[in-house]
């Protein structure tokens, strides 16, 4: 463990790529978002629509995994799950979650904070027939959170299902879409000498945000 430790507290990255100013940054914090998106896309990261979602408990333990946006409108941003897996069980009792992204080729990482909702059954009905045939076989084979026996157990289970649905696959009862309307928003930029830019955005009213810096 010490040689660990010395090796991760020798890492030093300087920060000197970007910079994030109050009148460089869109007025809405979901634009904002957008544009990085976009140009994490034009940059080529691996997968730059992948995002932490941390949720709490009933007892009051976070949890945080990584899923991917997909769906970003002035409603807030979309992502589809099992509703009965660990986080789908998390906001049935807390609706207030929390969303990371980190590109770290750009320095970049965004906080947004918000409620969580589900979607329509009518949008994830669409979202889900247009997944690949596999990709909803797998969403009717994996229990999502629960205890099972052995990878087999999955590999039985899809086949099952392939079985029984062939290539006409319905969406499951128990998997869909969520909203996470946002309430904050911060964007962090890296800088020299750790002196990063953190512009926050707050939802004041209806769609009136204010925005602010905020020291590193």
């Amino acid at each position: 463990m010490g040689m660990v430790n010395n090796y991760l507290n020798q890492i030093r990255h300087e920060f000197a790529s970007q910079s994030l100013d109050l009148e460089s940054v869109e007025d809405n914090p979901i634009n904002q978002l957008e544009k990085w998106i976009t140009e994490a896309v034009d940059s080529q990261l691996l997968e730059p629509n992948a995002m932490s979602v941390s949720t709490v408990s009933t007892n009051g333990e976070p949890t945080s995994r990584v899923v991917y946006l997909r769906g970003l409108d002035d409603k807030g941003l979309r992502f589809y799950t099992n509703y009965l897996s660990r986080k789908g069980q998390d906001v049935e009792s807390h609706h207030q979650v929390a969303l990371l992204f980190f590109h770290a080729e750009l320095e970049r990482q965004v906080r947004v904070n918000g409620r969580i909702e589900k979607l329509s059954e009518e949008e994830s009905d669409a979202y889900f027939n247009a997944r690949p045939v596999e990709s909803k076989l797998g969403a009717w084979a994996s229990e999502q959170s629960q205890e099972i026996a052995s990878r087999q157990t999955l590999k039985n289970r899809l086949e099952e299902f392939r079985q029984k649905f062939s290539d006409d696959v319905p969406r499951p009862p128990h998997w869909g879409g969520y909203l996470v309307v946002p309430h904050r928003m911060e964007f962090w930029q890296g800088r020299p000498a750790r002196l990063h830019d953190r512009m926050v955005y707050t939802l004041e009213e209806a769609s009136n945000w204010t925005l602010k810096r905020l020291a590193p």
